[in-house]
């Protein structure tokens, strides 16, 4: 088995299409796909859900993936004479509404595999930490990035792709978005954070009728006003905790549901940081851990 397939496995996962990874690795689509079934041939179970539109990752390409990233970060390093080792101190930014999420694993891993290496965290919105990284203030952030593609300065890798949805009230007996919107306010997120500037362009798009708007910059604020009946409003899935405190009807968009995607965002100049490198698998770690655990919540 090539070390190709791996890294392309890897790509896969990151971006979440063939598609992605064919972008992502300079192959074509059908080249990405011939590698995965040549990687199920020798594994000898299958490694993703066909039975959609899209291939999905199972459990054991996640498996396979965290088995093996080590591994390659380690062969890499060897062959370009490094130690292995990786000490120094390494900053992070994580938007506040994944660090409960991911954090855990991030430093979980780095204490097992890098022990050696300071973690030093910063949390905020995307814009403040993506702006941290370009001042080189931080090395590396999880942020939001802008459906724009974002700053050509900064090395993107894609970690996690989420769906907007329509937080609704408890009793709301609806079943339409645009019925929705007529009948409540609709409660923006920021219009200049990314999720804010998508749901703006997905209303735009999609409803023609509406009633007052409020904005906040809060997203469990309007979780929680959202569940005492003021209004409707477009996020993403909100956490168990917040569901928990805040109940609310989640109505799924359907296929022309905003996709939010959050991304590493790094300086290209840091291509070759080892520290860097540590914190992205660490990351890329913790969030496949993350989307196994949610596939079975």
């Amino acid at each position: 088995m090539k070390l190709e397939t791996f890294r392309t496995l890897e790509a896969v996962l990151q971006t979440g299409t063939f598609a992605g990874a064919a972008r992502q690795t300079n192959v074509t689509p059908s080249a990405v796909s011939m590698q995965m079934k040549q990687l199920e041939r020798y594994m000898g179970k299958p490694l993703f859900d066909r039975s959609g539109l899209q291939a999905r990752p199972n459990r054991l390409a996640h498996e396979v993936a965290d088995t093996l990233r080590q591994a390659m970060h380690d062969l890499a390093a060897l062959r370009a004479g490094h130690s292995v080792a990786v000490e120094g101190v390494v900053r992070l930014g994580v938007i506040e509404s994944l660090q409960a999420a991911l954090l855990p694993g991030i430093i979980r891993f780095l204490r097992e595999r890098h022990p050696r290496l300071e973690l030093r965290l910063a949390r905020g919105r995307s814009a403040s930490l993506t702006a941290a990284v370009k001042a080189g203030d931080l090395d590396a952030a999880l942020v939001a990035q802008p459906p724009t593609g974002g700053s050509a300065r900064l090395r993107w890798t894609p970690m996690l792709r989420r769906e907007l949805v329509l937080l609704a009230p408890p009793a709301a007996s609806e079943n339409s978005v645009v019925a929705l919107f007529r009948q409540y306010d609709w409660i923006r997120y920021d219009r200049k954070t990314v999720t804010g500037e998508l749901s703006i362009q997905y209303v735009a798009a999609h409803v023609r009728e509406m009633r007052g708007t409020l904005e906040f910059d809060s997203a469990p604020a309007i979780a929680a006003l959202v569940s005492a009946g003021l209004g409707i409003s477009l996020l993403q899935m909100p956490d168990a905790t917040t569901l928990q405190m805040c109940p609310v009807r989640v109505v799924k968009l359907g296929r022309g549901a905003p996709v939010l995607t959050l991304s590493l965002a790094a300086r290209k100049a840091d291509d070759d940081n080892r520290l860097v490198d540590a914190a992205r698998q660490a990351m890329q770690a913790s969030v496949a851990t993350y989307q196994r655990q949610f596939a079975g919540s």
